[in-house]
């Protein structure tokens, strides 16, 4: 009997799933122990598999470390935290778990949006502290969200799912994308804008985009600047497309109505002055945690290493590896 294959493990999933990992490989858990990713790699020379987080920066010195390495599965649909480019240099696979978050995220968006519009933690705080004296024509005033205009920045599957949300809600929904979607704008009366003209628009300026390092910061001083003044910032993509600092500052002077976020810029770091702040809301990177959604999740990488260690191509490969890979390679 030949020995399991070994799959390192950033961090621990759902028992359920784990459990069947467990079942299948010879499972390293980095979480928890003394060795970070590159030394357990460092360790374990033989691992076929990883299985990571965006949590976990998979460098290219870090696959300088595991020789044997066949699929990098990451547990996000986004993969800035891997270099894929090294990755494919060295004929390793990378998957993601797209479309299974869709619907969550798109959850998280209008929750956020909702409770910083109708200050929903702002009120929960009040009524705790013992503050609520009765009901009152100006207490906790917040915003109406039906005829508002929701711009949004990335109009792919979530941004897709977000303006449909959006509609239900009476909000006339505009957008920036890197294409535009033509049958979007002729069913659903979408409109397409320039980027600055949907930062000038927006009630909600919601954004729904990978991160690369030309969107760095795509949110700053200046774009924070040319908002409303009661305008909301939503963020459930990734922390860096916002200058966080920036937008404490914005918050704290009140140039901007407010802003609701799950991502930041130097995870887990939160800019202090935003946890003062009472006119943002403020959640742990949750907008995939649902139990449907992180079991699916869990699901789909796991598949994908299956798949990668019986010698198939794997489902779920990142846009990279398609475009790159030259037609010649049996893989494709």
């Amino acid at each position: 009997m030949t020995d399991k294959p070994v799959v390192v493990l950033t961090h621990h999933l759902l028992p359920e799933v784990q459990r069947d990992m467990e079942s299948r490989w010879n499972l390293i858990q980095v979480e928890g122990g003394k060795l970070n990713l590159a030394e357990v790699l460092s360790a374990r020379p033989e691992a076929r598999a990883l299985i990571s987080f965006l949590s976990e920066p998979v460098t290219r010195e870090v696959l300088k470390c595991t020789p044997n390495l066949e699929i990098i599965a990451n547990y996000a649909v986004g993969y800035n935290n891997i270099d894929v480019e090294a990755a494919i240099e060295n004929g390793i696979w990378v998957t993601h778990t797209p479309d299974v978050l869709t619907a969550a995220t798109a959850d998280q968006t209008m929750a956020l949006l909702l409770a910083v519009a109708r200050r929903v933690v702002e009120g929960d705080r009040l009524v705790r502290a013992g503050g609520f004296d009765g009901w009152a024509s100006d207490l906790m005033l917040g915003r109406e969200l039906n005829g508002a205009i929701m711009g949004i920045v990335g109009m792919g599957r979530i941004g897709s799912a977000v303006a449909a949300r959006a509609e239900a809600f009476g909000m006339r929904v505009i957008y920036h994308s890197r294409s535009r979607k033509p049958l979007l704008e002729k069913e659903r009366g979408y409109r397409f804008v320039e980027f600055d003209d949907l930062v000038e628009s927006a009630d909600i300026l919601s954004l729904h985009l990978p991160y690369s390092p030309r969107v760095h910061h795509l949110i700053d001083q200046s774009v924070l600047a040319r908002m409303k003044p009661d305008a909301f910032l939503i963020n459930v993509a990734r922390g860096p497309l916002v200058d966080e600092a920036a937008l404490a500052r914005c918050l704290k002077e009140g140039c901007i109505g407010g802003a609701g976020l799950d991502v930041y810029e130097h995870e887990p770091r939160v800019n202090p002055l935003l946890t003062t702040l009472g006119n943002v809301v403020l959640a742990p990177h949750s907008g995939s945690a649902t139990g449907h959604t992180r079991m699916q999740m869990g699901r789909m990488v796991e598949n994908s290493v299956v798949a990668a260690l019986a010698g198939k191509r794997p489902p779920h490969l990142v846009l990279e590896w398609r475009e790159r890979k030259p037609e010649s390679d049996p893989r494709v």
